[in-house]
């Protein structure tokens, strides 16, 4: 059975708050964890100062490529529930870019889901980044440390413990 998921993508910012009260809402005490990240922008590039990060995506499918990471997760864990929520647009240093919770009946399948999710949505999901820098504006590519962490999944001892 397919999970259902939250996905977001959208330029204005999110509720950190609001979103977790709304996860342990809809599994009811059914979860015994709640695994999240939020992730930021960062101010530098190596020496470059970072004025501003833009993101820009594909509408459909940007949201099928996010779909197809979750149903991949569903497979590896056993997940209750899944929000994913990712800006596009000009943002700026310290502004939210993405934020995923992952709600588990037990810790491990939370924290390993979770991190999976955001291993993927670095080097699978359709997003396109760009960068203006002091430098000049740079398009941004998942890095090589993306990717490996990317493949590090695909090991026999990947599937987290539950």
């Amino acid at each position: 059975m397919k999970l259902p998921a939250r996905i977001v993508i959208a330029e204005a910012d999110f509720d950190v708050d609001a979103e977790y009260r709304a996860q342990r809402e809809r599994t009811a005490g059914n979860a015994g964890a709640i695994a999240m990240f939020t992730g930021l922008v960062r101010d530098r590039h190596g020496d470059d100062q970072v004025a501003v990060l833009e993101l820009e995506h594909y509408p459909g499918m940007t949201e099928r490529s996010i779909e197809a990471i979750v149903d991949d997760a569903t497979r590896r864990w056993p997940l209750l529930d899944v929000t994913i929520i990712h800006r596009v647009g000009r943002m700026v240093a310290n502004d939210q870019i993405v934020l995923v919770l992952v709600a588990a009946a037990h810790r491990s399948a939370a924290f390993a889901a979770c991190e999976f999710l955001m291993d993927y949505l670095k080097t699978e999901a359709v997003f396109w980044k760009r960068e203006e820098r002091t430098g000049g504006t740079h398009w941004i590519e998942s890095t090589h440390e993306d990717h490996a962490r990317r493949r590090g999944w695909n090991s026999p001892d990947s599937s987290g413990a539950l």
